[in-house]
């Protein structure tokens, strides 16, 4: 998802720094309830946070900090962060959470956990291991930034406030793009860098920046089409601005960056693509699996989840492979569906509308299965043209809780003959509805949460949803065809393929070609995208964790909750009490559902 690529962008690298800054106090607890004080607590850690990050406050549509983009990798904010999170894991301790009501305790638990988290990212061992490495192919400010830019982001531009506003943050972007370089460096000095390939690709993303002219590039496009609301002779001046900034400040700190990653950070970095072959980075994997499961799963106890997933989605799969009366083998099915021209799109356009087309049909029947709808439109557009290359097949981009912004199921379109359609239901599910835009949409339009809960959340919980949003295809009046349903089990596999490779690479030593390999003999995907995929595992280690670990955890919980309800189960109710609360670390939600579970066989 693209929202979280944009929060690894402001954590993932910050750097140990001598400047101290001490706790102050977040909430004066005196003369309040615990409820009251709790609610101070979120309230002042909300507002300090956005002052922090402006780009957080910026997607949530939050215009107050519009001009500045911060700089996460400077010392100052390292020691503002660390110090935040220790002041306010304080704060609450000295609440007394057994006086909140239940949906308080449930915040509570949530912002304990997630500031812990925090903190434990911030500390020096943990940052000197993440913050010199803070530009990869998916999270590089290079390419956050140009699409921030385009006028078709979070970034509004529709007044001449909002063109000033982008004009100064180019120049927060030339220095967090130099911070970036002496980051690296720092990096190249100790040891840690990134693989080799991830390196090359930013290289390739940086180069075809530069190719575009000053007009031509992401950074214009705003000044192309203004609206109505900048008069003539603004738009003359932001013209001239903005040409300017892109050629004399923006353009030469892309070609910077670009210079040092090729002549000078490329040598230097591994040609291995593992965590457990760079200095600390078993420790790093370890936490990356933290933080993205919200369990304390082991690598080794993943990876056998996965290959035990995969055994089962396969026996699934020879299931569909005999309804259409295919008699090769598994193996050769999936050739049949990589190959087969009617499986191919036809064209970009064929493809959005097509999308399209599946959510008109979805729209009927999603009241069947949810008693809560969000009000914030969905749109479908295809992958940006500067990332879908490395890009995934799908991604989804919120909205903003009013509705001004819509929410956007990203498709990739690249290379489209390697791209295959018995997908796209599934996919659709996942990013659009009843998935990422049910799930992030609800709980930001669902005032009654503390601003953490409804924009805040976990990889897990957030992916884990997508993922068991596909599992309701069928009650939803999808898969009718079995190609369609066979796509749908491909990407479950997938998923479980992704806890087998992502610890396969970075805990057991597989290479690229073979993570690549065990892909296209174990799917129907091509090797463009199955190339695709392993350099993401690359760049993003543990990310990919999250969704198969996640989704089983919801379906368990329903299991569990349909046997112990029996007819007094109501798959409406149970959505409800999964959503509403936004995005909850598993132990914490597993806790919710069992509650609910016991009052509905107490009444």
């Amino acid at each position: 998802m693209k929202y979280l690529g944009v929060l690894a962008v402001c954590l993932a690298a910050v750097e140990s720094a001598a400047v101290a800054v001490p706790p102050q106090p977040v909430a004066a607890a005196t003369a309040q309830s615990p409820s009251q004080a709790l609610a101070a607590l979120f309230a002042a850690s909300d507002e300090a946070n956005l002052r922090r990050n402006p780009i957080s406050a910026l997607f949530r549509g939050d215009l107050r900090y519009a001009d500045h983009l911060g700089n996460p990798l400077s010392d100052e904010y390292f020691a503002e962060e660390r110090a935040a999170a220790v002041n306010e894991l304080a704060a609450l301790a000295a609440i007394d959470r057994a006086s909140l009501t239940p949906e308080e305790r449930i915040s509570y638990d949530v912002f304990k956990w997630q500031r812990t988290i925090d903190l434990k990212a911030l500390q020096p061992d943990m940052l000197a291991l993440t913050a010199v490495r803070p530009i990869d192919h998916f999270n590089g400010i290079h390419a956050f930034f140009a699409e921030l830019s385009t006028g078709e982001g979070a970034a509004p531009f529709k007044t001449v406030k909002d063109y000033d506003n982008g004009l100064s943050r180019i120049d927060d972007f030339v220095a967090i793009t130099d911070m970036a370089i002496v980051r690296m460096r720092q990096g190249m000095a100790s040891g840690v860098v990134q693989p080799r390939l991830v390196v090359q690709n930013v290289v390739d993303q940086l180069d075809q920046m530069l190719a575009d002219g000053v007009e031509e590039s992401a950074f214009y496009k705003p000044l192309t089409a203004f609206p109505a609301s900048v008069p003539a002779a603004e738009q003359e001046r932001l013209k001239g601005a903005y040409r300017q900034s892109i050629s004399q400040k923006l353009r030469p700190a892309l070609q910077r960056l670009r210079d040092f990653m090729a002549n000078d950070y490329l040598p230097a970095s591994r040609t291995t693509v593992g965590l457990q072959d760079m200095k600390g980075g078993a420790e790093l994997y370890r936490y990356l699996v933290e933080v993205n499961t919200t369990t304390n799963l082991t690598p080794a106890e993943i990876h056998q989840i996965g290959l035990d997933e995969v055994k089962r989605l396969h026996a699934e799969m020879e299931k569909v492979k005999a309804q259409v009366g295919f008699t090769g083998t598994l193996q050769q099915f999936f050739e049949h569906i990589r190959t087969d021209p009617k499986f191919k799109p036809s064209s970009r356009e064929w493809l959005q509308q097509t999308y399209v087309g599946i959510g008109k049909r979805l729209d009927a029947t999603l009241p069947n299965l949810f008693s809560t709808l969000p009000k914030a439109p969905l749109e479908v557009r295809p992958v940006p043209a500067l990332t879908e290359k490395g890009a995934a097949r799908g991604s989804y981009n919120p909205g903003t809780p009013d509705g001004s912004r819509p929410g956007i199921f990203y498709f990739n379109a690249y290379d489209l003959p390697s791209r295959t359609t018995p997908s796209m239901e599934t996919l659709y599910l996942h990013e659009g509805a009843p998935g990422h835009h049910f799930q992030i949409s609800l709980a930001q339009e669902n005032e009654a949460l503390p601003s953490f809960q409804r924009f805040g959340g976990n990889t897990a919980y957030a992916e884990g949803w997508g993922l068991y949003a596909e599992t309701l295809g069928r009650e939803l009046g999808v898969y009718t065809d079995p190609y369609q349903y066979f796509g749908y089990l491909d990407s479950q596999l997938f998923r479980a393929i992704r806890l087998v490779v992502d610890t396969g690479i970075h805990s057991k030593g597989w290479t690229r070609d073979q993570t690549i390999q065990y892909i296209l003999d174990n799917s129907s995907r091509g090797r463009s995208n199955a190339t695709a995929e392993t350099e993401r595992y690359i760049a993003m280690p543990g990310q990919a964790l999250a969704y198969k670990i996640g989704q089983l955890k919801i379906s368990e919980l329903r299991a569990r909750a349909e046997r112990a309800l029996g007819d007094r189960f109501d798959i409406r109710e149970f959505h409800a009490q999964v959503l509403m609360s936004g995005a909850l670390p598993l132990a914490v939600l597993e806790e919710k559902i069992d509650r609910w579970i016991a009052s509905k066989r107490a009444s």
